[in-house]
């Protein structure tokens, strides 16, 4: 007998909420808005709210329901990045998940001899030219903080780093409406003009409200530049339960979720179907240190939850992961992110920030965590491919043709699908003996040899044209 069976396909999947559940916090969070309501003092900011129907009292401002769907409805449940090629390489929309590294640290971690020091614009060239490299990690970030940069232009130096060493979209993070117009003006120059840019942007707005629920007028600034050029905006709050936000999870998630949904109705008001992603890093504050953890196991919690209101919503969403609370690249840095990593991807968590280059609570970078995650990264991607269900796959021509006490190894069909299975220079398999023949390399030694070739890479250079414009450009910022 010879069956005929269907294709059948199905990605593994992780749920942390019900449906019931999505709603409950859905309505609590249009009762936040509405009763409690989001403290703002920007002019305009107010002006736009009160126009559109919030309840302006002062610097409070209450949105009512209607007004939160209305701009739901509004905002593209689909937003497509590019690379500086133009090339549209990230589309965000349902569950996907595409993942990045972080921003805005302050401390370096040398991969050969784990010496600490002040992230400086070099450091932004080596963590961008490896996020460049390594094939899991699918957009960058303005990743630290420039020290050896005057401040009045650090952001738009580390900008510039990020743009030209590595080729992929660029989540970026600034001090105000002049270092991103600065920004903006370099990707026009990089991605060739307006028209370009508009297909598939390259860069990305990062935004925070202040929790609970407060808008500071440089960031306001910032959000209306970003949608009035239509620039991507990402409103990501920071609610830290029992310090910032309610100490129960259900209270953080509602609470992160009706601050970046208030920067949701800004958005669309100022611009009807501004590209909008919506998020919150919600995490705890540890009660015995009181430092705000990247690390808790509640982290992956609650981003989760978040990320399925989302996918209600039908909004892109802006994701956490492959952070630490850790001060080196060892056991509890790989264990903390492979968790965060492995609940992101089945839950589907968008723009997935933070991998590889958060530790010691978001303030330290480290290269050869960065390729530790990459491999992590490659597990969990192997792992969210399924288990494809074909008459292929299922290979019963193959068992009966090698039959009992046969084997596989020089039949055709292994030849065709063996390079299917997952092989990594990290993670060693081999046999005891000949680990020690082939020089008894521990982790610690494989992932540093790893590390030096990765930061080897070289991106595609720039046109001359085009650095001698950005370099015109930064010349001008002094």
């Amino acid at each position: 007998m010879h069956l005929q069976l269907p294709e059948l396909y199905f990605k593994p999947k992780l749920q942390v909420i019900n449906e019931d559940q999505i709603k409950q916090i859905h309505m609590a969070a249009l009762e936040v808005l509405e009763r409690t309501g989001v403290k703002m003092t920007h002019p305009r900011g107010l002006e736009l709210l009160d126009g559109a129907g919030a309840k302006v009292d002062g610097d409070r401002v209450r949105i009512p329901a209607w007004l939160v769907e209305d701009s739901i409805r509004k905002a593209p449940s689909r937003v497509v990045l590019g690379k500086r090629n133009g090339e549209r390489s990230v589309v965000l929309e349902g569950d996907k998940s595409w993942f990045g590294p972080s921003l805005d640290c302050l401390y370096y971690l040398d991969p050969l001899t784990d010496e600490r020091t002040q992230f400086t614009s070099d450091h932004c060239r080596i963590t961008a030219s490896l996020a460049d490299a390594l094939p899991n990690f699918h957009w960058s970030m303005t990743i630290g903080m420039a020290a050896d940069q005057p401040s009045e232009i650090a952001d738009k130096v580390i900008a510039r780093q990020a743009l030209t060493y590595c080729e992929k979209p660029l989540v970026f993070c600034c001090n105000d409406v002049e270092s991103e117009r600065a920004i903006y003006e370099m990707a026009l120059l990089i991605c060739g003009g307006k028209e370009n840019f508009a297909k598939a942007p390259i860069i990305v707005q990062y935004s925070e409200p202040i929790s609970p629920l407060e808008y500071y007028d440089p960031a306001v600034d910032k959000m209306l530049f970003t949608v009035e050029h239509g620039i991507p905006l990402i409103n990501f709050p920071a609610p830290q339960a029992c310090g910032s936000a309610p100490a129960t999870f259900a209270g953080t998630v509602v609470q992160g979720s009706a601050e970046s949904l208030s920067g949701l109705v800004l958005a669309q008001t100022a611009r009807p179907g501004a590209a909008f992603i919506y998020g919150a890093f919600a995490t705890i504050m540890d009660m015995q240190t009181t430092i705000f953890s990247y690390g808790a196991p509640e982290l992956s919690l609650m981003v989760g939850a978040l990320a399925q209101m989302a996918q209600y919503y039908e909004l892109p969403f802006y994701g956490t992961a492959g952070c630490s609370d850790a001060k080196f690249c060892d056991a509890q840095a790989a264990t903390e992110a492979a968790l965060q990593i492995f609940s992101s991807a089945a839950i589907g968590s968008g723009l997935v920030h933070d991998c590889s280059s958060w530790l010691d609570h978001g303030s330290l970078v480290s290269p050869a965590f960065m390729v530790l995650v990459n491999e992590i990264l490659h597990n969990v991607n192997q792992f969210m491919r399924g288990l494809p269900i074909t008459e292929e796959t299922l290979a019963l021509d193959v068992i009966d043709r090698v039959g009992p006490g046969g084997h596989y190894l020089q039949d055709d069909h292994t030849l065709n699908h063996f390079k299917e299975v997952r092989y990594s220079k990290l993670f060693e398999r081999m046999v005891y003996d000949q680990w020690k023949e082939t020089g008894a390399k521990r982790f610690e030694d494989r992932l540093r040899e790893l590390t030096r070739e990765a930061m080897e890479h070289q991106p595609a250079p720039l046109a001359p044209e085009v650095i001698k414009e950005l370099d015109q450009m930064q010349k001008n910022w002094s």
